[in-house]
């Protein structure tokens, strides 16, 4: 088994010019090294309040001094305005800017596919907020509270019903038709239909509905057994070091949603990390993975709660045993399924993972050259950032209910999580343009960064951004060269 490795985000290898401190010497890092130091000096880098102190460079912060600067930095958006005595004020204040923005949004083209064609000449934009103010951000605690959502919502109008009605015709035919019911979730499932149709299209689940039982039966089988083989090795020598990393990485997970801090959870996600890593040795247990069992948990407990209880805060002790074991099973093969398709995120030094960071400059510096400009004036280095978006999916940077609306659509995108994920973070990225552009300090720009404020946001947003994703995508159809970076 490899040694554990592989973190959220790196950490800042280099002072900025506007850094409150100044080197005398600055050693200059070479760009083929730049990602091997930090692999060989990054700890474990999940969340602010993981340790007692965070690093910039090599001046050490404390978090209050952090979170009070985090703080500074919201307000000085509302620099024009007199500032709230404390943050619940702060919301109060910017929830009437806020529904405006909500108000001014244009409407979601479907996906051309669905539709049956695509204009090239529309262009969905993000409409910002009266200067001077600043969406809810994460760094806020109150935001949990006021804007707390459920994981899986629940939505019953007519549309919603007619919309359910197709997919459940497409799935009780004897072969599933998956082109279409790829069109069909691009632009959302229902969640009663949800865990049957990412099996489907995670193809873990064979179209032909015959086959559907016995594969069930025998993939989750299958499963349990490498437990009974493999579980019991997890305190031997030679794979401590992996199981620890584990145990230590799970509490962390989603820590604003109660159901993930139930110990019966904890040990399901226990148990299905060291399988994958048991069995995977190429890469072994990487920080991220965990994320990306989530998704795939909750919507497949959704199937098995009862429709009047909340999935975030149900008691899945109260869960039959075999219905558990479903969930637990049917999650580790999907995520196993996904990860075959990105695995070179998460091999050593994660190749596939540094590919996309630099993609990702190439491709905001053709779509928002002022934002790519001003990252680079300010010696923010897009690693720095996106490495965290590319190793967990971008679930780290929105709720919970936003990150199963996500992968709904990247499910339906060929190669959603590979390629198209790209896309989406790009337009990510440029749905804060604004917001960004306003900061003038590599500080504030950090900050922001790693806090955007999505703590509010709802399938409404999701829907821009993989319209705007889509939208890139074919922008750039005919010339992925452009991806690349131009050779010296």
């Amino acid at each position: 088994m490899r040694a554990v490795y592989g973190a959220m985000h790196p950490p800042i290898t280099r002072s900025p010019r506007s850094s409150p401190r100044k080197e005398s010497a600055v050693k200059k890092v070479e760009a083929s090294d730049s990602f091997l130091d930090y692999q060989e000096s990054v700890n474990d880098a999940w969340e602010c309040g993981d340790d007692e102190f965070c690093v910039i460079s090599d001046v050490k912060i404390s978090n209050r001094i952090v979170q009070s600067a985090a703080l500074s930095v919201i307000n000085s958006h509302r620099s024009r305005q007199a500032p709230p005595d404390n943050l619940a004020e702060l919301h109060n204040h910017l929830q009437p800017s806020l529904g405006t923005v909500h108000s001014q949004l244009p409407e979601v083209l479907p996906h051309p596919a669905v539709a049956g064609a695509h204009s090239t000449g529309a262009v969905l934009t993000y409409n910002p907020p009266v200067e001077g103010t600043l969406p809810l951000s994460r760094l806020d605690p109150s935001a949990a509270l006021t804007h707390r959502t459920p994981v899986i919502s629940t939505s019953g109008t007519e549309r919603d019903m007619a919309k359910q009605d197709k997919f459940e015709e497409l799935l009780s035919s004897s072969s599933t038709n998956l082109s279409e019911l790829r069109k069909l979730s691009w632009s959302g499932i229902p969640p009663a239909v949800r865990a049957v149709t990412w099996r489907l299209l995670n193809g873990y689940l064979p179209a032909n509905a015959e086959r559907r039982e016995d594969t069930l039966r025998r993939k989750r089988e299958e499963y349990w057994s490498f437990v009974n083989q493999y579980y019991d090795t997890r305190h031997e020598d030679i794979y401590q070091d992996t199981f620890r990393q584990i145990h230590i990485d799970i509490p962390r997970m989603s820590p604003l949603v109660p159901l993930f801090q139930q110990v019966v959870v904890q040990r399901m996600f226990e148990r299905i990390l060291y399988i994958w890593a048991i069995r995977h040795p190429a890469s072994g247990y990487v920080q991220g993975i965990n994320d990306l069992v989530t998704p795939f948990f909750i919507v497949f407990l959704h199937e098995v709660v009862p429709k009047e209880e909340k999935v975030d805060t149900y008691d899945v002790e109260l869960v039959a045993e075999e219905d558990r074991a479903v969930v637990e099973a049917d999650s580790f093969w999907c995520m196993s399924k996904l990860l075959d398709g990105i695995q070179d995120n998460y091999t050593f030094a994660q190749p596939g993972i540094q590919t996309k960071v630099q993609q990702l400059g190439e491709l905001v510096k053709r779509i928002d050259v002022n934002l790519h400009q001003h990252l680079q004036s300010h010696e923010i280095d897009y690693l720095q950032f996106s490495f965290r978006w590319f190793n967990n999916l971008l679930m780290r940077e929105m709720p919970l209910c936003c990150t199963v609306r996500l992968w709904d659509t990247l499910h339906a995108e060929p190669d959603g999580f590979s390629h198209f994920v790209l896309y989406v973070c790009a337009a990510f990225l440029k749905y804060f343009s604004h917001h960004l552009m306003a900061q003038r300090d590599f500080q504030g720009l950090m900050l922001l960064l790693q806090n955007l404020p999505t703590s509010g946001w709802s399938d409404g947003e999701i829907s821009l951004l993989v319209a705007e994703a889509f939208r890139l995508k074919y922008m750039f159809a005919d010339a992925p060269n452009h991806l690349q970076a131009a050779k010296k």
